[in-house]
């Protein structure tokens, strides 16, 4: 009986171990994450300047937009951002997407990934793994993101890496 005990707490042990790894942020992981509260704090300083007076809500929204278009990291990273509704606001500047709700928008393999975004950043951030086509092309290819709430403009902001 002991022994069968001890194997079980082993065995236990082993699988905790293993379910560690796999969680543990891998150095993509954590560029993406940093990258995202990077742009986020990015908007944070246009917010505090609207609420100081010196812009409206419209045109610091319209100004993050603005900049959040055109910010880039390495050579493949950019960002988007949808507002907690899931209408997207920028998506590197492909203006069929921007303004338009992506709610509904699911991959190739069913995941409502802007629902997933939406809870996942509105819980305080986290990672989603879907599929989506690059840049240009058509084909999904195998992608993981980190979102995050921006909770003055009601926005969850993104990036992520093709596998």
């Amino acid at each position: 009986m002991f022994v069968v005990l001890l194997s079980m707490a082993v065995l236990g042990l082993l699988a905790c171990t293993q379910s560690e790894k796999l969680e543990k942020p891998t150095a993509k992981d954590l560029l993406i994450k940093n990258e995202v509260e990077t742009a986020v704090s990015m908007l944070q300083a246009i917010s505090a300047k609207q609420q100081q007076g010196e812009m409206t809500l419209e045109q610091a929204k319209k100004l993050g937009a603005d900049l959040l278009r055109e910010l880039r990291y390495g050579t493949e990273g950019y960002f988007w951002a949808d507002t907690t509704k899931g209408v997207n606001v920028v998506l590197y500047g492909k203006k069929d997407v921007e303004g338009k709700s992506r709610i509904e928008d699911k991959d190739r393999n069913g995941t409502f990934y802007i629902k997933e975004f939406l809870a996942k950043g509105k819980a305080g951030g986290g990672y989603v793994e879907y599929w989506f086509p690059k840049r240009e092309q058509s084909t999904a290819q195998s992608k993981r993101s980190y979102v995050l709430l921006f909770k003055p403009f009601g926005w969850v902001v993104g990036s992520g890496y093709y596998r």
